[in-house]
């Protein structure tokens, strides 16, 4: 039998954990994450990862892994994957990777392009450009140094934004030089499985799920780590809302308001994302039996 990876995607709040959990259980095998907010084991609130009663269940890899302190990137992490993957198919058929970065899972399926290791002096650099004179800034030098990247990169990201230039600087070849984009052949099998729900019932989890955040003590979560707010780890949806707080610029309550409406952002650009890729089977979920029969079949 070839050794099979199950992929489970999908946006925010819509019930990955609970479903790949019980998916495991039937296959008797592990789960990797591939929700890149939840590598950090300092983040325990508003990144929702497995509860402890879960991980006991079921064994998981890139759960509080990682540091915020730490840079880590798809790169690293499809090398990570693959060696983990290796390891597990030596005693088991299946194996599971569940989570809503699309990159991150793309990394593992197709493989990423093979980039330099960045200069972390040239980092440091480009984020006191940011941290001084703001997003604009960093969005003129892509422009000059590539504009072809320029053209398709999301200028809103300022993430995406400096690994470009981190690139372009350090080799002195554009970025977009280095993106072969060239599928990598994997010697195991996938099954991509998303997740889909009403969009309005969606929502309306996702706003439930934040309020049940705040009472568990999110916003003393966040306020913990307000001097660390320039750390990359830390510029996502649940914590940057508070830091804006903070910093004067709107109320807590707004505050609350911006990452239940960013939660949601985020949700939709998660689907947008996977819909693009054309070997994924969707599923509402709670089709928890038609999913396991269509990855025995299949």
């Amino acid at each position: 039998m070839k050794k099979t990876l199950i992929v489970i995607v999908g946006a925010t709040g819509i019930g990955k954990t609970d479903l790949s959990i019980e998916i495991a259980e039937y296959f008797n095998t592990f789960i990797l994450s591939s929700d890149s907010r939840q590598f950090y084991k300092e983040l325990k609130i508003g990144t929702a990862p497995p509860t402890e009663k879960q991980l006991k269940k079921i064994k998981h890899f890139f759960i509080g892994n990682k540091s915020i302190e730490n840079y880590y990137n798809a790169s690293s992490f499809e090398v990570e994957v693959l060696s983990i993957l290796e390891k597990i198919f030596l005693e088991k058929n299946f194996a599971i990777m569940v989570g809503g970065s699309g990159m991150y899972v793309d990394a593992v399926c197709n493989g990423i392009d093979d980039l330099p290791t960045v200069d972390i002096n040239i980092r440091k650099k480009l984020i006191d450009k940011l941290e001084n004179e703001g997003i604009e800034s960093l969005r003129f030098d892509l422009q000059r140094m590539d504009p072809k990247h320029y053209e398709v990169v999301d200028l809103k990201n300022a993430k995406r934004i400096l690994k470009a230039l981190e690139i372009s600087i350090m080799t002195n070849k554009p970025y977009s030089s280095f993106l072969k984009k060239k599928v990598k052949k994997r010697n195991f099998k996938i099954i991509k499985i998303a997740l889909k729900m009403d969009r309005g019932k969606l929502y309306e989890r996702i706003n439930k799920r934040v309020d049940i955040m705040i009472e568990n003590g999110l916003i003393e979560e966040v306020k913990k780590f307000y001097n660390k707010k320039h750390l990359n780890a830390l510029n996502t949806v649940g914590y940057k809302e508070f830091f804006a707080h903070w910093d004067g610029e709107y109320s807590l309550e707004k505050a609350i308001e911006l990452v239940k409406r960013n939660s949601r952002r985020l949700a939709k650009r998660q689907i947008t994302w996977f819909k693009r890729d054309k070997n994924i089977n969707w599923f509402y979920n709670n089709e928890k039996e038609k999913i396991i029969n269509f990855i025995k079949k299949n």
